[in-house]
């Protein structure tokens, strides 16, 4: 990553609540809330002004605990979820100035299925489970606009081996795999359209430590290979350390600290940075 280089993708002051909020929780400067929730109306403050950029070629990891925003962050930028407010900014001749949150449902179909690819921490989200693994592939070239039969297989192959899934597999359905294999096909899912942008969401959780191990490998390789920005979110900080070149904590529903992750794993600031990394000590 360049210091001079443009941002890839560009997130200013994005915001997702749950519930329509009260005078005790409305206004952002006077708001009273226990972590992120109002105990008056009920209303959970997902996310709170987040804004972040993320350069080409660079792996941007997101840590935090359970509840602090971090996947509701990441449905937010696939469009899984309507944002409440913010702008996201994708660096990209067919998309530069306009804030994609606010596109048309179909716009916003072209970029999950041509510009970002995404990884679920339960492949049930991100996979059909009853399609074969290379079936899978094809469900997402196709939905790019792919019709060449050939090409897809050939193709669907081709990331299969990557992902070092056996080919004499293919036709079978990710049901039948192992969890690290699952994830290793929604993998192979997500980079069939060569997305400039790969999100990865709490992929290495419930997976045993060999298995993990794994992945992270397979993450790092087609990163190198491939060139493409990721955006890795974690609750693990040893994930992170691994994987990821700047970093943001979360903790309910804002970004207390960033850096560069060997800064933060060697100086942070936030107490509760300090208790992430003390606790992988």
């Amino acid at each position: 990553m360049l210091k001079h280089e443009q941002p890839l993708l560009y997130v200013q002051n994005l915001q997702k609540k749950f519930g329509s909020g009260c005078e005790s929780c409305k206004d952002s400067e006077t708001r009273m809330l226990t972590k992120n929730y109002c105990a008056h109306c009920g209303t959970v403050y997902a996310c709170r002004n987040v804004s972040f950029e993320v350069y080409p070629g660079e792996i941007l990891g997101i840590v935090g605990e359970s509840g602090s925003g971090k996947s509701t962050l990441m449905q937010c930028l696939y469009f899984d979820t309507e944002v409440t407010s913010g702008e996201v900014y994708f660096n990209d001749m067919e998309l530069r100035n306009q804030n994609l949150f606010t596109l048309s449902s179909q716009k916003k179909r072209y970029i999950r299925n041509h510009k970002y690819g995404m990884v679920y921490q339960n492949p049930v989200n991100g996979l059909k489970m009853n399609f074969s693994s290379i079936g899978n592939i094809a469900e997402k070239l196709i939905a790019a606009g792919n019709r060449n039969v050939g090409e897809m297989e050939t193709v669907g192959k081709r990331l299969l081996g990557t992902v070092h899934i056996p080919l004499f597999r293919m036709k079978e359905e990710p049901k039948n795999f192992s969890g690290g294999m699952q994830q290793r096909v929604q993998i192979a899912k997500a980079l069939s359209n060569n997305p400039p942008v790969l999100f990865l969401d709490e992929v290495t959780t419930g997976l045993d430590l060999s298995v993990q191990a794994a992945v992270i490998d397979l993450i790092k390789k087609i990163q190198r290979e491939l060139h493409i920005s990721m955006i890795v979110v974690s609750h693990d900080l040893a994930v992170i350390r691994m994987l990821a070149d700047r970093t943001l904590v979360m903790l309910n529903g804002e970004v207390i600290e960033e850096g560069l992750t060997d800064q933060i794993l060697e100086d942070p600031i936030h107490a509760y940075t300090q208790q992430l990394v003390y606790s992988l000590l």
